[in-house]
């Protein structure tokens, strides 16, 4: 089992009537009157503060990602983050989840950079390949949504041959054309760092991946109950692509809060979360999924199978209290053996190799997100690793960290 952990970077002080006055937490958020950039500056820096410590308490990774125009989680460049923990963290894989292909021009840029990444940190770099939410790609940075998908494969398939051939080439696509591509540096890891690909349910991109060999991670805040209704569907389609079963080609994104009782959680950790569900999550549903967006397929496999789960909760969420967010596990909160007890049931639930584990939820604050951190590492992390070990081998992960190396000591 790999368990890393994910960080939205955050906006942590919205005003209390945030969700009275502003529609909207993405896009057209106004940032002169709900920001300062000194203070967002700390907010950086208490991320990677955090993620670094993720790494000194064991986590196995430590996950950055790609937004834009919104004050839930803004990295609008996951490697310039990545660079700093390159040079600062020893142990743990960078999982770039991660730079957006369709919205990179030219994608050679992604190609160089992942390369330069995982030169400095020695070859831990995971490669995330991400679509891009159509939020940021077509409201945004104005990428026509019937050409997202397009636009993504041309660029992945750019960034491989990038890595991969040995000439100098030519590129000539649909959207890039290159009369010499010639990739300084290339990555450590050979034929390239392994790929994850991100995802909400599309079946395309479960044939996407199927196809390459990829590691499908579905980034979800609704909790596993409601996951594994996706999370089933994919297997079902590995299955049918007449691929083995390895828990290790899918991730899952996880909220996790852990404290010395269950009784504690709720006290250190309640606001925390009805912040990040009623603040840091409000978006309109126009802003979440531009017609064309979805291919035909994908759409209607929303509607059939998946729909409307997180837009029938959204209404519930201003009455929901820790007990409910908890019960539904959108939340994986308590002591920790309850987190553990919660998480086995979670990692059954969706067969995941791959947890993903957001240890700094909404309005949580840098003293008590260490004391999550290292509560999860010290507590919880130890009886989970094991999990899968001994009946699979993790092929998307990178070939140097495969082996546990114990966490440093605390001082």
């Amino acid at each position: 089992m790999k368990v890393s952990m994910f960080h939205l970077m955050p906006h942590r002080e919205l005003p209390d009537d945030f969700e009275d006055r502003y529609h909207s937490i993405w896009v057209d958020v106004p940032w002169n009157e709900l920001a300062d950039a000194k203070r967002v500056g700390q907010y950086y820096n208490w991320t990677l503060d955090e993620l670094i410590f993720a790494d000194k308490m064991g986590l196995d990774g430590v996950c950055v990602n790609e937004h834009h125009q919104n004050a839930y989680g803004f990295m609008p460049s996951p490697n310039m983050m990545g660079s700093i923990l390159a040079r600062s963290t020893k142990n743990a894989a960078l999982v770039q989840m991660g730079a957006t292909l369709p919205t990179t021009q030219p994608p050679i840029r992604i190609a160089e950079e992942y390369a330069m990444l995982d030169c400095i940190s020695g070859g831990r770099v995971i490669a995330g390949m991400p679509l891009g939410t159509s939020a940021d790609a077509n409201f945004c940075y104005g990428i026509s949504p019937i050409e997202q998908r397009e636009r993504y494969r041309e660029a992945h398939d750019l960034i491989i041959q990038a890595w991969t051939r040995e000439e100098v080439f030519a590129f000539n696509g649909k959207y890039t054309q290159l009369r010499y591509v010639n990739t300084w540096p290339k990555p450590i890891q050979k034929p390239h760092p392994p790929i994850w690909v991100p995802g909400s349910g599309s079946i395309s991109t479960w044939d996407f991946v199927c196809d390459h060999n990829y590691c499908y991670c579905y980034l979800s805040y609704w909790g596993n109950i409601y996951g594994a209704k996706i999370m089933d569907r994919f297997w079902d389609r590995v299955a049918e692509n007449n691929l083995d079963a390895n828990p290790y080609r899918a991730g899952f994104l996880q909220l996790v809060a852990v404290s010395e009782t269950d009784a504690q959680a709720e006290k250190d950790y309640e606001k925390h979360i009805k912040y990040f569900f009623n603040k840091s999550m409000r978006t309109p549903l126009q802003f979440l999924a531009a017609p064309g967006y979805q291919d035909y397929p994908s759409l209607v496999n929303t509607i059939k199978n998946l729909g409307g789960g997180r837009a029938g909760q959204a209404s519930r969420w201003k009455e929901w209290g820790f007990k409910e967010f908890v019960k539904e596990q959108f939340v994986i909160s308590g002591s920790p053996s309850s987190v553990v007890d919660q998480l086995k049931d979670a990692i059954a639930r969706l067969r995941v190799g791959n947890l993903m584990v957001l240890l700094q939820i909404g309005s949580m604050p840098h003293e008590l997100t260490l004391k999550n951190i290292e509560l999860f590492g010290k507590e919880v992390m130890p009886h989970i690793t094991h999990i899968w070990d001994e009946e699979w081998e993790n092929h998307w992960w990178p070939e140097a960290l495969r082996t546990k190396t114990a966490p440093a000591a605390v001082g």
